[in-house]
Parts: structure tokens; sequence; C-alpha cells
């Protein structure tokens, strides 16, 4: 398991963001959307950056963050 950071393009609708998952949704004020959580693995990460397809979203950023610390950080 690894925490991720994806930025896309626009801002995403809070609503839509549902379909992905326990992902924490930022809207920047420069226009772009940050999503940060865990991902399982590639299988699920190649999951959610389908979905961000799906929804029209243009892909700015994917960052491994690494894996969580064992307390929980």
């Amino acid at each position: 398991m690894s925490r991720y950071e994806i930025r896309v393009k626009g801002h995403l609708d809070p609503h839509r963001c549902a379909w992905l998952g326990d992902l924490e949704l930022v809207r920047h004020s420069d226009g772009t959307s940050t999503l940060t959580g865990l991902v399982a693995d590639q299988a699920e990460l190649y999951g959610l950056l389908t979905r961000l397809r799906d929804m029209g979203a243009t892909l700015l950023l994917i960052r491994d963050l690494g894996a969580p610390d064992r307390f929980g950080g």
C-alpha cells in the first residue's frame, strides 16, 4: 500500500469524486484539483486513472508519496 498524489486540470466535482473512493479532494485556486490517498496496488491505481480518464480529467501529475508509517502518518 502506498500513498499517492494525483493532480488534474480543472476543478473536479466532489459528488463525482465519490466514484474514486476514499481519496481526499483539494481544489486549488490555480484551477487544478489534487486527489491524495492510499492506493493498495498498481491495479487499483490504474483503475483510478481509468475513472479519471472517463470523467474527462486532464492528468498533470502522479506522485508516489510512499508507504504510510505504521502509526497512520
